[in-house]
């Protein structure tokens, strides 16, 4: 995909989160959430836990990201 400035533009911009996109938002934050407590509750504390959860959240974000730009 190419990068041009529109995109950069829509991508660092504020984009709240539209009264029809919050159960989307709160859905994805919920999984995420218990995908990480799963991660946390069935691996020892190492640093590829430690990352294990730092890439859920990155998903998480970039998932609600996803949502509130509209998929630009």
């Amino acid at each position: 995909m190419a990068v041009d400035q529109p995109k950069l533009d829509n991508w660092f911009a504020y984009h709240r989160v539209k009264p029809e996109q919050r159960a989307d938002v709160e859905a994805i934050r919920k999984a995420a959430k218990h995908f990480a407590r799963t991660v946390l509750e069935h691996t020892p504390a190492c640093p590829d836990q430690s990352t294990a959860i730092r890439k859920i959240r990155e998903a998480m974000f970039i998932a609600h990201a996803s949502i509130t730009c509209s998929g630009r």
